[in-house]
């Protein structure tokens, strides 16, 4: 199916590696020139190579969205790569803390650190690049939250919060934006399978006895750990295509709407 983004152009926050590294080649793929972002300018400048490579467009924004001069300087850089932004993909993010901590671990600082990392930075980016997709006329916000967002274990508290404020910034957003031709949406997804999620199915192998076998471990989880409908660990692959059908005209009906992509994984209802 044409999705009928040919010739948008795209800034994908975060997509020097991980999931956003997903979503820059599928939007790339589709005919769309992206601005690809991160703070290491040799892993940001590798992902928009391999893109050109496979015969895609792409140029790079390098900057760190968790300051005002920071999103200051990605902003122009992704206006100055192909002249304006049609679609704004905020998928940097993170924790504060690198480890899960217990709740009283976590301090007030890493709970701020988190929420200015998750979503502050992703205001910053909207403030930057949204006024000019209303006056044109059309234009696409896709947010990635979190299933850690909508349901939550005790554990990494501080970042949960943060995703739950995403999803509702993505919806009061949208209101904000009514019948301006842009949409805004939000991915959450489950567990995913990353350099960070490999990291921790190595761990998960070495506590279990598995040697390093990533299979093995990852069969332990999903029997043992996680409780999915959906029989496999999730690839970037499965939210990129999300997030390119949400860019798409195709998607156009769609909006403050915050789309699961999680195997099955949550427990509640939308």
């Amino acid at each position: 199916m044409d999705m009928q983004l040919n010739g948008k152009v795209a800034l994908v926050t975060g997509s020097s590696s991980g999931i956003g590294i997903g979503i820059a080649h599928t939007l790339a793929a589709e005919g769309v020139s992206v601005v690809v972002h991160g703070r290491d300018a040799a892993r940001t400048q590798a992902t928009a190579d391999a893109i050109v490579a496979n015969g895609g467009s792409a140029r790079i924004a390098v900057g760190d969205l968790q300051t005002d001069a920071g999103a200051d300087k990605v902003a122009a850089e992704a206006l100055a790569a192909f002249g304006q932004v049609d679609i704004l993909v905020n998928n940097a993010g993170g924790r504060g803390a690198g480890k899960p901590l217990t709740f009283f671990d976590i301090t007030p600082d890493m709970w701020n650190d988190t929420y200015n990392a998750n979503v502050t930075s992703a205001v910053r980016m909207i403030h930057r690049l949204a006024p000019a997709m209303r006056e044109r006329g059309w234009g696409r916000v896709i947010q990635l939250a979190s299933l850690a967002g909508q349901t939550s274990s005790g554990g990494v508290m501080e970042y949960g919060a943060s995703k739950a404020a995403v999803v509702n910034l993505s919806l009061g957003l949208s209101k904000v934006l009514a019948n301006t031709g842009v949409t805004v949406n939000t991915i959450s997804p489950g567990m995913i399978l990353t350099g960070a999620l490999e990291g921790w199915l190595d761990a998960v192998a070495a506590q279990r006895g598995l040697g390093t076998d990533r299979d093995k471990a990852a069969r332990w989880v999903l029997d043992n750990s996680l409780k999915q409908t959906v029989d496999r660990l999730g690839n970037p692959e499965d939210i990129s295509f999300a997030v390119t059908f949400l860019c798409s005209p195709r998607g156009n009906f769609v909006n403050g709407a915050n789309i699961r992509v999680c195997g099955g994984a949550s427990p509640s209802i939308n």
